[in-house]
């Protein structure tokens, strides 16, 4: 299933064969539709939509092409219309100095405006912006830095993440950027316009964004009736094409097309509360392959991670409330061998239920599947003795988070004593490596982590692979 996360379905083009246009979008599997308004007019027609369609969620308020429009009477009157119960953030709004269809100065005051009627009523925001980048952030910043409760209700007390404020629809910046406004609580969102052939001539940088940015801060959308994706460049374009997006994303990004969409309806839900959300679970599937998630427990308390907080990834919850038995962990499996791989990888450390790993990969091995752990390394501290032979047979590759190669830096990032478990973590990867098994250390994409020594220490130091992994 997808969102559509932005589509104008009031505009005349529809107007004709809107009733054929939704079902078309529901058999894609299509199952809500984001509908901005852009003045006081199609902001109420989108409204009406909502009211008519139950897939169809509105939004209020002026583009900014329209922003000559917004007077203080029509501004209150983007509030009122806020109110209704399907509505469910303020835009789209913003700066568009492309055009200049109305005074930049004049853009800028709406546009803060409407971000001020967005605090008030702890709304997100859908946020246009093209040519005009430079002030967008600018006034964006400013608006988060003065409001530090703008919808900090919504998320949990130890969430590594911020609170969702709002979405930058038709990403205009390049991947530097979209993760500035992600650490501001935003979401970016990709139309059609991702598909279009990237020419070193001609650099498309949505393809940038789509390889550099994690897939849980990506929303899926098609500007509705424009930016038709590449199959149906020039033809108006409509919800039913979203499943060609996603399956660009997810081309991009190495993962499944149901991976995209399950991670982008997740953000939905977090940014503009539709769907529904999903239930804790012990097994999940990310491309082909199996991860088990087998505890939450942690003897560290890495600060990227978000086990306290949400604890989902790319739309699976991991939030589970009791442990499951070797039995259920099998069940949950079914057939190992119509998965590339096994693997035990939840938001805990695995080898804390050791005797569950053991058992579990006995019977994968058993059945003719292939089994990964992925550890922090400190599974020989954790149960008293070298685990690391007794993995032999049991798991063909081992997955290490390194993180640092200085140990003062290791503990402040896991937040435990790294004088005691640094060293602990690297005699496990020497133990793995020395009895042959498939051994990959990684670390988190932070500036204050020097990538370039850790995979030379990974490498030449331990003779194990390297791999690095986005922050969040």
């Amino acid at each position: 299933m997808f969102v559509d996360s932005h589509a104008h379905l009031f505009f005349k083009d529809f107007e004709n064969d809107l009733d054929d246009v939704i079902k078309r979008a529901q058999d894609a599997g299509v199952e809500y539709i984001i509908n901005p308004g852009t003045d006081i007019p199609t902001s109420k027609k989108s409204i009406e939509l909502a009211e008519k369609y139950d897939m169809i969620y509105a939004g209020v308020g002026f583009h900014p092409h329209d922003a000559s429009k917004a007077d203080n009477k029509s501004l209150e009157e983007i509030e009122r219309l806020s109110h209704h119960p399907k509505v469910v953030a303020i835009g789209e709004i913003g700066l568009d100095y492309h055009y200049d269809f109305a005074p930049r100065e004049k853009q800028r005051e709406v546009f803060s405006q409407q971000i001020d009627i967005a605090v008030k009523r702890n709304l997100p925001i859908i946020i246009h912006s093209r040519e005009a980048e430079e002030d967008t952030l600018q006034i964006v910043e400013e608006k988060v830095k003065a409001n530090p409760e703008w919808r900090k209700n919504l998320v949990q007390p130890h969430s590594r993440y911020p609170s969702p404020k709002g979405v930058f629809h038709c990403f205009p910046g390049d991947s530097k950027m979209a993760w500035k406004v992600i650490n501001w609580g935003f979401y970016i969102s990709l139309p059609g316009f991702v598909t279009f052939p990237n020419k070193p001539t001609r650099p498309n940088s949505m393809v940038e964004v789509a390889q550099n940015v994690s897939a849980e801060h990506i929303l899926l959308e098609t500007d509705s009736p424009y930016l038709s994706p590449a199959p149906f460049r020039g033809k108006r374009n409509e919800p039913s094409n979203i499943p060609f997006i996603a399956q660009k994303i997810a081309e991009l990004q190495g993962l499944s097309v149901e991976d995209i969409g399950r991670a982008s309806n997740f953000g939905v839900l977090n940014l503009f509360g539709v769907g529904k959300y999903p239930e804790p679970t012990i097994a999940y599937k990310l491309k082909n392959s199996l991860y088990l998630n087998i505890t939450i427990r942690c003897n560290a308390d890495c600060v990227f991670c978000d086990r306290k907080g949400e604890a989902v990834i790319k739309g699976h919850n991991l939030k589970i409330e009791k442990e499951p038995t070797s039995k259920e962990v099998i069940q949950a499996i079914g057939d190992p061998t119509k998965y590339n791989e096994i693997v035990f990888c939840g938001f805990g450390e695995p080898t804390i239920r050791f005797d569950v790993v053991k058992e579990v990969s006995s019977w994968v091995k058993k059945n003719g599947g292939k089994v990964r752990l992925n550890t922090d390394g400190h599974g020989s501290v954790i149960n008293h003795r070298n685990i690391v032979p007794e993995l032999v047979g049991l798991v063909d590759s081992v997955s290490i988070s390194l993180n640092s190669i200085d140990p003062k830096q290791y503990g402040e990032l896991m937040r435990l004593d790294g004088q005691k478990y640094f060293p602990a973590m690297i005699d496990f990867a020497k133990e793995c490596v020395k009895h042959k098994l498939d051994t990959t250390m990684t670390i988190v994409e932070l500036d204050e982590v020097d990538e370039q020594k850790a995979r030379e220490f990974v490498e030449k130091e331990i003779g194990a692979k390297f791999r690095n992994r986005p922050f969040f």
